[in-house]
């Protein structure tokens, strides 16, 4: 069942990330973009939600300055309770290593290493052991313990996909973002990389925030935002793909109209 709430609402449980009049301009004068428009929402502890929208939407824009990739022009963005606009650059960089898991469409491990080693790259180079308990419940979950003494170049784009996801998750951080994390997978090896993702909510009570453009993608999560022209203009919980699908025809005929 699909169900729609408030665009933006706060919902029950504890946020992981929080944006409160969150707005990102570009330029200035005729030139002037704006990207994000007062953009308020809560992104909750375990849960898996999904960023839509049309190009230009701001749906990136969105999810880089609530990771601390991009910087704000106004408003809030919180990573538990760190305001991420009120951090220098050396404690900004601290917060993404200590506290953020990243997973992009390219791949970015490292080829001269295996895939534990990627895995537990970012931990290595914060001079942090992994904890081998957690270590082991990630590789498993993300089915690459037969794996783990492979290069990259040894391994399928959907294994090195989830070598990436597993990276993301070993450093146990309060939220995991990714961008387009399937786009360069066919829909087999992106089915696996999602079902991951949602097995990594559910079972390890992880919190992931994904932007795409795909329903199919999105209808893996347990919420998904849509923005357009800036601002959140839906907010649906329990997607699937048949209903995102029509949600993104409105945009399609929004601009043919215009």
């Amino acid at each position: 069942m699909t169900t729609t709430t408030q665009p933006g609402a706060t919902l029950t449980g504890v946020a992981a990330a929080r944006a409160q009049d969150l707005s990102k301009v570009y330029g200035t004068g005729e030139t002037q973009v704006i990207a994000l428009d007062q953009v308020s929402v809560d992104f909750r502890q375990g849960q898996f939600t999904a960023i839509m929208g049309p190009s230009g939407s701001g749906k990136s824009t969105l999810m880089h300055c609530m990771a601390g990739l991009d910087s704000v022009s106004s408003g809030s963005a919180r990573i538990g309770d760190v305001e991420l606009t009120a951090l220098k650059d050396k404690k900004l960089t601290q917060l993404r290593r200590d506290k953020i898991g990243f997973i992009f469409q390219a791949f970015n491990l490292l080829p001269t290493l295996n895939a534990l080693e990627n895995i537990t790259l970012p931990m290595d180079i914060a001079g942090r052991k992994p904890d081998k308990e957690w270590l082991d419940r990630v590789v498993e979950t993300v089915g690459l313990a037969d794996r783990l003494k492979h290069r990259p170049s040894e391994l399928s784009g959907g294994q090195q996909q989830r070598v990436a996801v597993a990276r993301a998750l070993a450093s146990q951080p309060a939220i995991i973002f990714g961008d387009e994390p399937t786009g360069n997978l066919d829909s087999r090896s992106g089915a696996e990389v999602l079902g991951f993702l949602r097995n990594s909510v559910r079972e390890l009570g992880q919190t992931v925030v994904m932007v795409t453009h795909d329903p199919v993608a999105a209808a893996y999560a347990d919420r998904v935002i849509f923005l357009a022209d800036g601002r959140i203009v839906d907010d649906i919980a329990d997607p699937t793909a048949d209903a995102l699908l029509e949600r993104m025809k409105g945009f399609d005929g929004k601009r043919r109209t215009t």
